[in-house]
């Protein structure tokens, strides 16, 4: 199995799952995105345009995808380093489409994240986005793409507001563990 895609709408807990993931085993690494317009983000590579267009026509794009104005795109290369170097990759996605086009290289282990919309709203104000209403719209989207397109590919569903981000992390990663046959690592105690 390759890593762990994580899905889910705009603040269902993308980032935090990833925190607490490499916490129960340093191996989980997040994959940044390559990122081209604007440099808004930490979880990002930002690239211009025409970098991205390089990649691309070499075929580096595992997956490529548009939304809030930018551009975001996962590189080949950076997954087959990451793997290579025994670390499990750790990507977000927020269309099944574009899971699609990444399970279709390799195995992954694929997981809903979900909150309700009210709790996107709340978790969105709270941290400050500018851009509420573009992740709401997101929300909605994600439900629609949900409803169309759900036939089994997720393997964990998990509602971010009913449990910590430590205690699915942990589910996660047995369940992550479980299908490639191997053991969690744990993380020394600090």
């Amino acid at each position: 199995m390759m890593g762990i895609v994580l899905y889910g709408p705009p603040a269902s807990g993308k980032t935090s799952i990833t925190v607490a993931l490499s916490e129960v085993d340093p191996r989980f690494t997040l994959v940044r995105k390559l990122k081209a317009g604007n440099r808004r983000g930490t979880e990002y590579e930002f690239v211009s345009s025409q970098k991205l267009a390089r990649y691309r026509a070499a075929g580096r794009l595992l997956v490529e995808s548009h939304r809030y104005g930018n551009t975001y795109a996962i590189d080949r290369d950076h997954v087959d380093q990451l793997t290579a170097a025994g670390q499990v990759p750790i990507v977000h996605l927020g269309t099944i489409a574009d899971i699609r086009r990444l399970v279709q290289h390799a195995a992954w282990l694929v997981v809903l994240l979900w909150i309700p919309r009210q709790v996107c709203e709340q978790r969105s104000r709270q941290r400050g986005d500018s851009d509420t209403k573009q992740r709401l719209q997101a929300w909605d989207e994600t439900l629609t793409d949900l409803h169309a397109n759900d036939d089994g590919l997720f393997r964990c569903r998990f509602r971010t507001d009913e449990a910590t981000p430590q205690e699915i992390a942990k589910q996660t990663a047995d369940a992550f563990f479980a299908q490639r046959g191997h053991h969690a690592v744990t993380a020394p105690d600090h």
